[in-house]
Protein backbone atom coordinates (compact mmCIF):
# COMPACT_ATOMS: atom_id res chain seq x y z
CA UNK A 1 0.00 0.00 0.00
CA UNK A 2 1.19 3.49 -0.79
CA UNK A 3 2.49 5.68 2.00
CA UNK A 4 1.11 9.10 2.78
CA UNK A 5 4.12 10.68 1.08
CA UNK A 6 3.54 8.69 -2.10
CA UNK A 7 -0.15 9.49 -2.16
CA UNK A 8 0.53 13.20 -1.66
CA UNK A 9 2.90 13.15 -4.64
CA UNK A 10 0.47 11.16 -6.78
CA UNK A 11 -2.44 13.48 -6.07
CA UNK A 12 -0.28 16.56 -6.57
CA UNK A 13 0.95 15.25 -9.91
CA UNK A 14 -2.63 14.52 -10.99
CA UNK A 15 -3.71 18.03 -9.99
CA UNK A 16 -0.85 19.58 -11.94
CA UNK A 17 -1.62 17.42 -14.96
CA UNK A 18 -5.31 18.28 -14.79
CA UNK A 19 -4.39 21.99 -14.81
CA UNK A 20 -2.06 21.30 -17.76
CA UNK A 21 1.00 22.34 -15.75
CA UNK A 22 4.34 20.55 -16.14
CA UNK A 23 5.09 18.29 -13.19
CA UNK A 24 8.26 19.52 -11.50
CA UNK A 25 9.72 18.99 -8.04
CA UNK A 26 9.09 22.61 -7.04
CA UNK A 27 5.45 22.51 -8.12
CA UNK A 28 4.87 19.20 -6.36
CA UNK A 29 6.44 20.59 -3.18
CA UNK A 30 4.29 23.74 -3.39
CA UNK A 31 1.06 21.75 -3.67
CA UNK A 32 2.07 19.36 -0.91
CA UNK A 33 2.97 22.24 1.44
CA UNK A 34 -0.33 23.94 0.64
CA UNK A 35 -2.16 20.75 1.56
CA UNK A 36 -0.32 20.68 4.88
CA UNK A 37 1.14 17.23 4.30
CA UNK A 38 4.63 16.42 5.49
CA UNK A 39 6.47 14.17 3.04
CA UNK A 40 9.89 12.65 2.96
CA UNK A 41 12.01 15.02 0.84
CA UNK A 42 13.03 12.52 -1.83
CA UNK A 43 9.47 11.70 -3.01
CA UNK A 44 8.70 14.89 -4.99
CA UNK A 45 12.05 14.70 -6.78
CA UNK A 46 11.52 11.02 -7.55
CA UNK A 47 8.03 11.61 -8.95
CA UNK A 48 9.14 14.63 -10.99
CA UNK A 49 11.95 12.64 -12.60
CA UNK A 50 9.73 9.59 -13.18
CA UNK A 51 7.01 11.65 -14.88
CA UNK A 52 9.33 13.92 -16.87
CA UNK A 53 9.17 11.93 -20.11
CA UNK A 54 5.86 10.13 -19.58
CA UNK A 55 2.56 10.88 -21.26
CA UNK A 56 0.40 11.04 -18.13
CA UNK A 57 -2.82 10.79 -20.19
CA UNK A 58 -1.80 7.41 -21.57
CA UNK A 59 -0.65 6.34 -18.12
CA UNK A 60 -4.07 7.16 -16.67
CA UNK A 61 -6.02 5.62 -19.53
CA UNK A 62 -4.03 2.38 -19.51
CA UNK A 63 -3.95 1.86 -15.76
CA UNK A 64 -6.09 -1.30 -15.92
CA UNK A 65 -4.28 -2.86 -18.84
CA UNK A 66 -1.64 -5.33 -17.81
CA UNK A 67 1.53 -5.69 -19.82
CA UNK A 68 1.16 -9.43 -19.47
CA UNK A 69 2.86 -11.93 -21.65
CA UNK A 70 1.89 -13.32 -25.01
CA UNK A 71 -1.51 -14.97 -25.35
CA UNK A 72 -1.79 -18.53 -24.10
CA UNK A 73 -1.05 -21.18 -26.67
CA UNK A 74 -3.39 -24.05 -27.52
CA UNK A 75 -1.07 -26.51 -25.77
CA UNK A 76 -1.22 -24.58 -22.53
CA UNK A 77 -4.98 -24.33 -22.79
CA UNK A 78 -5.41 -28.07 -23.33
CA UNK A 79 -3.15 -28.83 -20.36
CA UNK A 80 -5.43 -26.90 -18.00
CA UNK A 81 -8.24 -29.51 -17.87
CA UNK A 82 -5.71 -32.23 -17.00
CA UNK A 83 -4.44 -30.13 -14.10
CA UNK A 84 -8.01 -29.62 -12.88
CA UNK A 85 -8.62 -33.37 -13.00
CA UNK A 86 -5.46 -34.01 -10.95
CA UNK A 87 -6.55 -31.50 -8.33
CA UNK A 88 -9.99 -33.10 -8.10
CA UNK A 89 -8.43 -36.53 -7.59
CA UNK A 90 -6.10 -35.18 -4.89
CA UNK A 91 -9.00 -33.49 -3.15
CA UNK A 92 -11.09 -36.69 -3.20
CA UNK A 93 -8.17 -38.63 -1.77
CA UNK A 94 -7.67 -36.05 1.00
CA UNK A 95 -11.38 -36.13 1.82
CA UNK A 96 -11.35 -39.92 2.13
CA UNK A 97 -8.34 -39.76 4.48
CA UNK A 98 -10.06 -37.11 6.58
CA UNK A 99 -13.25 -39.16 6.81
CA UNK A 100 -11.27 -42.06 8.33
CA UNK A 101 -9.88 -39.72 10.99
CA UNK A 102 -13.35 -38.44 11.77
CA UNK A 103 -14.53 -41.96 12.54
CA UNK A 104 -11.70 -42.62 14.97
CA UNK A 105 -9.68 -44.81 12.60
CA UNK A 106 -6.51 -42.75 12.56
CA UNK A 107 -3.18 -43.97 11.28
CA UNK A 108 -1.55 -43.87 14.71
CA UNK A 109 -4.45 -45.19 16.85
Amino acid sequence: MASESELACIYSALILHDDEVTVTEDKLNALIRTAGVIVEPFWPNLFAKALANIDINSLICNVGLGGGGPPASAAATSAAPAAVEEKKEEKKQEESEESDDDMGFGLFD
